[in-house]
């Protein structure tokens, strides 16, 4: 997954994204690790290509803002994907 383009910080808006939807499937993955119980800077590790120990700051900024994005769209972005709305 590290292969894609990841901005430092997932956007915050109440808009779904163009960024969103190429990054759904990273959002799902993120989802399913913090269910698993895995360490954040293992899965920032596997799912952005950074290396916590090196970049520390920007992981953790990396991760939890997109894990919020995940969240976000569990609980409102859906809809907007289900209904073909893009903002």
């Amino acid at each position: 997954m590290a292969t894609l383009s990841f901005r430092d910080e997932a956007p915050n808006g109440d808009f779904l994204t163009d960024y969103d939807r190429m990054h759904v499937k990273l959002y799902c993955r993120l989802l399913d690790a913090e269910a698993d119980g895995a360490d954040w800077q293992e899965a920032v590790e596997i799912l952005f290509g950074i290396d916590p120990d090196t970049e520390p700051e920007r992981a953790r900024r990396i991760h939890d803002t997109h894990l919020a994005r995940a969240h976000w769209m569990t609980e409102h972005g859906y809809k907007i994907l289900r209904l073909g709305r893009l903002n």
